[in-house]
């Protein structure tokens, strides 16, 4: 155990005794553990950090290097400010992994618990240098909730999963394969898919010992998924508004394709330059709050995500929020088409009924559900992560609704159709 302490401040590191066991086999006589502690982080400035405490512990064993540790070192960080209204994550100096600094602050191999509003241990299963990254956040997650909130994901993601797979065999059973209208469903029912697979394997590889590559990977196909059925649906709402712009009747040539270049493509291209050009990617921690005796204690949780922050506010925030606000305006203008057809009739159209219903089950499903991951602060916290997880985590389902509504109304109409087309046969 090392124990540093500046102006009443003070900090601690414990190694296991795994740590020196196979070091003495190899060395018995020489066995040198190096502990460094410096009050400045100038030495460790990276683009990711956004308040990065002074406080920086490094250890080294020898000259060889550590990882992979069964138990892990525990590095104690004090500070002499409370950390409420942070989100703080335990990480380490990894050196070489970025184009413009020597290094970068990465949480890999590192699992963070907040014991008091002014402690945070770090438990890492490597030796290196080792801070605590501070960045301004929303309440953490009662850890109370966090159990419902896991369950209703797991659940209902597993839903939509089933739910999806049922539309697409569905369609591909179907002898019609149906107009451009119905690929572009199908395309978004498998964007709702790779979403839900991608969300449900997301924490799997965010803790030690998986490498840090599986959970790079993870969290690009996470966004690339997220950012795929975002486009699809604004590429619905588009296509809704040609149809009821050109009354029903429009041709665009290779217009599947064209969609496909922009409902795929455009999210794989923006995730592979972040891929090569930045360390977008990797583990990020949520904070979750528990009661305890002495007060309250936070422990963060873990997922394969975005974890640079103007990514994340940029190609997730705001691409989302461009979206559902586009959404949302088509469905306006939509409603005030629909209302103008049935105030120049003089009567309820049935045809303009069922496509209000059509609008109203698409377009809303499809946008006003994202929406709720701007209502995340205050009191609206609590609420806005109860129906966000519900609504989305059921996305699929509320689809899977919408297409078998869909199929049976197509099937009574052409039902309809024969019945007409037998009675003027009789008649003849």
């Amino acid at each position: 155990m090392e124990e540093y302490s500046k102006a009443g401040v003070s900090h601690a590191m414990y190694f296991p005794a795994e740590l020196t066991k196979d070091a003495c086999r190899a060395r018995p006589r020489e066995l040198r553990l190096i502990c460094i502690y410096f009050s400045t982080a100038y030495f460790f400035q990276n683009a990711n950090s956004l308040v990065l405490n002074n406080y920086v512990l490094g250890a080294q064993l020898g000259q060889g290097h550590v990882s992979n540790l069964n138990e892990p070192i525990s590095i104690s960080f004090q500070h002499n400010q409370s950390l409420e209204g942070y989100m703080v994550t335990c990480v380490f100096w990894k050196e070489g992994a970025s184009k413009h600094y020597w290094g970068v602050w990465s949480p890999e191999g590192c699992r963070t618990e907040q014991l008091s509003p002014s402690r945070v241990l770090c438990r890492c299963n490597h030796l290196s240098y080792f801070a605590v990254l501070m960045q301004l956040s929303q309440a953490p997650i009662p850890r109370e909730l966090l159990v419902p909130l896991m369950y209703i994901s797991l659940v209902g993601c597993s839903i939509s999963i089933v739910s999806s797979l049922l539309t697409i065999l569905l369609h591909f059973q179907a002898r019609k394969q149906g107009d451009s209208m119905t690929r572009i469903h199908m395309n978004l029912h498998a964007s709702v898919l790779l979403l839900n697979v991608a969300f449900l394997l997301s924490p799997l590889p965010a803790t030690p010992p998986v490498p840090g590559s599986a959970c790079t990977a993870v969290a690009a196909i996470l966004h690339f998924a997220l950012l795929s059925c975002l486009t699809w649906t604004a590429i619905e709402g588009f296509n809704l508004y040609l149809l009821l712009g050109h009354v029903y009747n429009i041709y665009i040539r290779r217009y599947l394709l064209k969609l496909c270049a922009v409902g795929w493509g455009v999210p794989a291209l923006l995730v592979l330059f972040l891929v090569v050009e930045s360390s977008a990617y990797g583990p990020c921690t949520i904070p979750v709050s528990s009661s305890q005796e002495n007060g309250t204690g936070f422990q963060n949780m873990s997922m394969c995500w975005v974890q640079n922050r103007w990514v994340h506010s940029i190609l997730v925030m705001g691409y989302g929020g461009l979206t559902s606000l586009f959404n949302l305006v088509v469905l306006v203008w939509a409603l005030r088409v629909l209302q103008r057809l049935r105030a120049r009739n003089g009567v309820l159209n049935p045809r303009a009924c069922r496509d209000s219903v059509t609008v109203l089950g698409l377009t809303v499903l499809l946008g006003t559900t994202w929406a709720l991951a701007f209502f995340s602060f205050d009191v609206f916290l609590l609420p806005q992560l109860f129906l966000f997880t519900t609504f989305n985590s059921l996305y699929g389902f509320f689809l899977f609704l919408w297409f078998c509504s869909q199929r049976r109304r197509s099937e009574a109409e052409m039902e309809t159709e024969m019945e007409r087309f037998s009675s003027s046969q009789t008649m003849l």
